[in-house]
């Protein structure tokens, strides 16, 4: 299998691992030196070290009780790096549901995710899981 498909592979694992609440199989599958960055500006925008990508994720399934089932739409892969057009959709603990369009960037590293970027929806974080709080604004 070339590093490609491979890495097309652990995106896949990825994404479904996510969806079952696996935090350990998430963790496992950032390179040491890993790390995720959520674009935007809202209270869950910024950078996240693989020592934190734990206390992340599970404090997302924490407000998702009944889970958050993530669905690829589309997903390229050139050399090292893998764009993904994908969806998901679950209950917040509000009720509210929660359906937002993603695009991931992962960029892998030996077998191991070293970074991986995600856009999305902002003004939908701010309502659903950021409870229509928005960070301050700078002067």
């Amino acid at each position: 299998m070339s590093t490609t498909e491979q890495n097309k592979a652990s995106v896949t694992a990825f994404f479904k691992a996510l969806s079952k609440g696996d935090v350990e199989h998430v963790v496992n599958a950032y390179a040491d030196d890993g790390a995720v960055t959520t674009m935007g500006d809202t209270l869950i925008s910024g950078t996240t070290g693989k020592d934190g990508i734990a206390a992340s994720v599970a404090g997302i399934m924490d407000v998702f009780p009944r889970g958050l089932t993530f669905t690829v739409q589309d997903m390229v892969a050139e050399g090292e790096k893998v764009a993904v057009e994908a969806s998901c959709l679950g209950e917040h603990i509000s009720g509210k549901t929660y359906n937002n369009q993603y695009h991931f960037l992962f960029e892998f590293r030996d077998g191991k995710l070293l970074n991986l970027t995600e856009y999305m929806d902002t003004e939908l974080v701010t309502d659903v899981l950021c409870s229509g709080q928005r960070p301050p604004f700078d002067d």
